[in-house]
């Protein structure tokens, strides 16, 4: 029997086929389908994740009154099926738009989780006309920045996010020695300990999410992300000219409680909400608020007056 919180590894069942797509990078693996010609809805998972991050929030799409359509889960360069790395934030962003092209859409909605919204955030400004929208769930925001950029100080606001960086360096240091590591830490069950503080209720969270973080990390991908973010010059976002809506959990220990003001210092049209009983991982735990949350972005049958005049222009 499976959980709420459950992961879906088969594409299938969802109504998604499995493409590799190749671009400038590598080859990228992507899963699409539900075409009802409207514009692609992107889903763009975060770091240590794979596409199946996103298969809560589909189900919850499901059992509502407006099932998503047109949908492009990627495996980020780095991640999942993906094996490739991207070299910048450029290029992984340029991987992307190449993936949701080559599915023969030129319109798009992206919702991205934690790096996933760095990536949809760099899109939209490098590509204003043909985004419509951006919905960012737990997306990395200042509070992340600053550790990157100022440790000391960065470290005591988010603590969480900067243990999680050492131990990602460490895991980096040891070299080959790591991958035996981090299997005996699953099987014995640390590795699902050590990822608690990513939720709120862990206990209630499903085996498979845990199993899919544990699969997932990968120090030199991390790393070289964080290298990325750390010196993006966020004042890109300025040129973004969608709406872009936000949802974050309240015990997100990878958000500070200034992000949503530093978003919307930097986005015109940026609006945020927090969900009192979430964790890093939102869209796993509540996947029906995130897509109340995320309406006007996911399901085109109640976008806003905002995104119609988007999409016309």
């Amino acid at each position: 029997m499976t959980t709420p919180t459950a992961l879906e590894v088969n594409a299938a069942p969802l109504g998604l086929s499995r493409v590799v797509v190749p671009t400038a990078v590598g080859a990228v693996a992507s899963y699409a389908g539900r075409r009802a010609g409207g514009p692609a809805v992107v889903l763009l998972h975060g770091a240590a994740a794979r596409w199946t991050t996103w298969t809560p929030l589909l189900s919850a799409s499901d059992r509502s009154a407006h099932p998503m359509t047109d949908v492009v889960l990627v495996d980020l360069p780095g991640w999942g099926d993906s094996g490739v790395r991207a070299p910048s934030l450029e290029h992984l962003s340029a991987a992307v738009v190449d993936v949701i092209r080559a599915h023969g859409y030129d319109r798009w909605r992206l919702v991205g989780h934690s790096l996933g919204g760095f990536v949809a955030l760099d899109i939209a400004a490098r590509h204003p006309d043909e985004t419509l929208a951006v919905g960012l769930v737990s997306a990395t925001g200042g509070g992340v920045l600053d550790v990157l950029r100022h440790p000391l100080r960065g470290g005591l606001r988010l603590p969480g996010f900067a243990g999680m960086l050492i131990a990602m360096r460490v895991l980096h240091a040891l070299g080959r020695a790591a991958g035996p590591l981090l299997l005996f830490l699953r099987n014995v069950g640390l590795l699902r300990a050590f990822a608690a503080p990513l939720f709120r209720h862990p206990n209630e969270v499903d085996r498979s999410v845990s199993d899919a973080l544990a699969g997932e990390i990968r120090p030199v991908a991390f790393l070289r992300a964080a290298r990325a973010a750390r010196t993006y010059d966020d004042r890109r976002w300025r040129r973004i000219r969608c709406p872009v809506r936000a949802v974050a959990g309240e015990h997100d220990v990878f958000s500070a409680a200034s992000d949503d003001a530093w978003f919307s210092r930097r986005i015109r049209d940026f609006s945020a909400e927090r969900l009192r009983d979430a964790g890093h991982y939102a869209a796993v735990e509540r996947p029906d608020e995130v897509l109340r949350c995320l309406a006007g972005v996911l399901a085109p049958a109640v976008e806003t007056p905002a995104l119609r005049v988007a999409a016309r222009s």
